[in-house]
């Protein structure tokens, strides 16, 4: 990269090469190409401690939120997401926002001139979401951060993040997701995501299947690590629905916390809380955080593209659940929290999804569903998509678009009717991707993600 390039050049340029790779789904399982990425940029990741985040649902918010929390007790934060809702630049966060498009273009600058040396030694060239890990990574060590939170991009044991040792591993529910790369049952794709758990490190467990919490606290005993499981040593004394989001009493590692304002909607929201104060908890010592503290840190949260309300009369509701178990959390904690007496569902998934499953769960909540693609290359052909549909729901629920804009457009319409002028009375919830509830937030005006 040429460092006296005007900004937008400079990131046009950087863009070009990050989107012109690999895709972060079509994964070739080696830690080889970012260890020696992360050698030739002097091991960035080793310059501060870190927490690191897997799972297959709720890993974006529980990471935010222990960022938050981290952040709170006065700690300068890193924080690296995935996937991205709008703009690549949102994975990558210094103290709670996102890096500036300046800082986004330096981070590129900084890996530049040794991807070609990797790419030239390695059998197969380093990744989209590889280049990132290198970036933040970099952007991290250079900032510098007093802790970064990592989130894992797919599985555990075979994600670019995994050259970080964490001094915290977070393990949030194992549900069946990405079949294809991590195996098919929940005691293989939990073996993938025990590989975060480190020697003499933490491992912070949210509820899990049997089989998962089986093979994560093996993993736990042969690495030597303390762990910390939901509903014993922490979890969700009790829960109310509050304006804007639920009411909680946390209990966590080191104290009890009270009276605590979480502005997100769902039970599975509230269980990612827990999480992430039994982590800041952990990734803290031995004192409690303070109750001030964890109320003014958790009051701040925000998860767009999360059960997010964009727009009003109709309630537009934007979901990026994207698997069976993602999707019974967002029906169950829309049904609590909105109540809608009717849903008019949008629906864009990824072809390699349990798409029946997908379906099985939104049937009982939706009286009718559009179906559409969104902008990613993996969604389904909306015509193939709504025959599945019609075998779920009947040929008469369903309605197929080309596009997601003439679909929400036709699921407005559809509540409207099925409102009689009060817009109280129907909602509609967009979702099936992270690509679906970007795409949708761009549509609809949604605020910074």
């Amino acid at each position: 990269m040429t460092p006296d390039l005007p900004l937008a050049e400079r990131l046009r340029e950087a863009e070009r090469d990050i989107f012109s790779r690999r895709p972060e789904h079509k994964i070739e399982p080696t830690l080889d190409r970012i260890a020696d990425l992360a050698g030739l940029l002097g091991q960035p990741q080793r310059a501060y401690p870190v927490v690191h985040v897997t799972g297959t649902n709720g890993k974006t918010s529980t990471a935010r939120m222990t960022e938050a929390l981290l952040r709170a007790r006065g700690l300068r934060t890193g924080l690296f997401t995935s996937p991205h809702l709008t703009s690549p630049a949102e994975r990558i966060r210094i103290d709670g926002e996102p890096v500036s498009p300046e800082r986004f273009a330096d981070a590129y600058a900084d890996v530049a001139p040794y991807l070609a040396m990797v790419d030239g030694r390695q059998p197969v060239p380093l990744s989209f979401f590889e280049v990132l890990t290198g970036m933040a990574f970099a952007a991290f060590a250079d900032a510098p951060v007093d802790v970064a939170v990592l989130e894992v991009g797919l599985g555990g044991t075979w994600d670019a993040t995994n050259v970080a040792d964490g001094a915290v591993a977070v393990i949030t529910p194992v549900a069946i997701d990405h079949t294809s790369y991590l195996g098919d049952t929940l005691t293989q794709i939990a073996g993938e995501k025990a590989g975060i758990i480190k020697p003499g490190a933490v491992a912070v467990l949210a509820h899990q299947e049997f089989e998962a919490a089986e093979v994560l606290l093996q993993r736990a005993a042969d690495v030597g690590a303390t762990v910390a499981r939901e509903g014993l040593e922490f979890g969700v004394a009790a829960r109310e629905i509050a304006v804007g989001g639920q009411l909680l009493s946390l209990q966590g590692l080191r104290g009890s916390y009270d009276e605590v304002l979480l502005p997100v909607f769902g039970s599975h929201q509230a269980g990612n809380a827990a999480c992430a104060l039994a982590t800041a908890e952990a990734f803290g010592g031995s004192e409690p955080l303070g109750a001030d503290l964890v109320r003014e840190a958790f009051a701040q949260v925000s998860a767009p593209g999360r059960l997010e309300l964009v727009r009003r009369s109709p309630s537009l509701v934007v979901d990026a659940a994207h698997n069976p178990a993602g999707m019974a959390a967002t029906v169950a904690g829309l049904i609590e929290s909105f109540g809608f007496p009717t849903l008019i569902g949008v629906l864009a998934v990824s072809e390699d999804k349990d798409v029946p499953g997908i379906l099985g769960e939104l049937e009982p909540a939706v009286s009718q569903l559009v179906v559409t693609r969104s902008s990613s290359d993996r969604s389904m052909d909306p015509a193939k998509l709504a025959e599945l549909a019609a075998a779920v729901l009947g040929p008469e629920r369903v309605r197929a678009a080309a596009r997601l804009d003439d679909a929400i457009e036709i699921a407005v319409e559809l509540a409207d009717e099925a409102s009689g002028g009060s817009p109280a009375d129907a909602g509609v919830l967009i979702t099936g991707s992270v690509v679906t509830a970007g795409d949708a937030r761009r549509l609809l005006g949604g605020g910074p993600a």
